[in-house]
């Protein structure tokens, strides 16, 4: 098989509220996904000996504990497939970011292996096995923007607004444990229906934690706040700004703090994995 680029878009939480605690530690929330036009890139050649090997294994991370690796050796068990194959990746989204790199990557891997093994399984199925593997995997593998509950597995597919970003990352890496086990986190927002909150002005409850905690961040934020509505994505590091016009976004990128970097974004509701994918099988007869 040729091989081609996968899309592994990143993604942005346009609100995020926590509504609860449960017993087990895990967080309630209720969250709009949203995917952006930038993000990793994998591509995957089948292989016939049931091997799964990463190629571009990534620093500090055994490939055992690779999400990639995971979500490939998850597909071909549930599947029961001989089939492996060899899977490449290109990093381009920051880790630790909250921009979803590695619960996209898992999905990217779910939805193109199916495919590349012909395993014929529906999305639906794809996203329960991702969520065995984060919370966020199932949005990604649905691919539509969404409104999420629970601890963010429980979708409903909604249409905001395309705006442009710019996405910038304050130098940091956030540990998605520090955010939720500060004490000071708010974690008993009311819950409220989807229609209220898309008609409310958006907010991200782990905002204040990320800023008090996080120097870099509360900087970037307060410099950002200067040009545009602006708040952090998950549970950080990466903050966005929102505007009407891919210029607008990219004049203030210019501006940008020499200790920061950023990329300016288009916000779409259909993900380029999905995208990809449509024409990924009318190429290959499959579609």
């Amino acid at each position: 098989m040729t091989q081609q680029l996968w899309p592994s878009p990143a993604k942005l939480n346009l609100f995020l509220y926590i509504t609860g605690q449960r017993p087990n530690g895990y967080h309630d929330l209720q969250t709009l996904f949203q995917f952006v036009d930038y993000g990793d890139s994998l591509s995957f050649s089948a292989r016939d000996d049931g091997a799964i090997v990463l190629t571009t294994p990534v620093e500090g991370v055994a490939d055992e504990d690779n999400l990639v690796v995971r979500a490939a050796r998850l597909l071909q068990q549930h599947a029961g497939t001989s089939q492996g194959a060899d899977i490449a990746l290109q990093k381009r989204i920051p880790m630790g970011g909250g921009l979803g790199g590695g619960s996209s990557n898992a999905a990217t891997v779910l939805v193109a292996l199916n495919a590349v093994w012909n395993c014929g399984l529906a999305d639906t199925e794809l996203a329960q096995l991702g969520v065995t593997l984060g919370a966020d995997v199932p949005v990604f593998v649905m691919g539509h923007a969404a409104f999420a509950e629970g601890i963010g597995e429980i979708l409903q597919p909604v249409e905001p607004a395309e705006k442009w970003y710019l996405i910038a990352h304050p130098g940091v890496s956030i540990p998605t444990p520090v955010i939720f086990g500060d004490p000071q986190l708010t974690r008993n927002t009311p819950k409220r229906p989807v229609n209220v909150l898309l008609d409310t002005p958006y907010a991200n409850d782990c905002e204040p934690i990320a800023r008090k905690r996080f120097y870099e961040v509360e900087q970037l934020l307060s410099w950002l706040l200067e040009y545009a509505p602006s708040r952090l994505t998950g549970t950080g590091a990466c903050v966005f700004a929102e505007f009407d016009t891919e210029s607008a976004a990219r004049q203030v990128l210019d501006k940008m703090p020499s200790w920061s970097r950023g990329f300016v974004a288009q916000g779409v509701n259909i993900s380029p994995l999905h995208r990809f994918r449509e024409v990924w099988l009318r190429t290959a007869g499959k579609a």
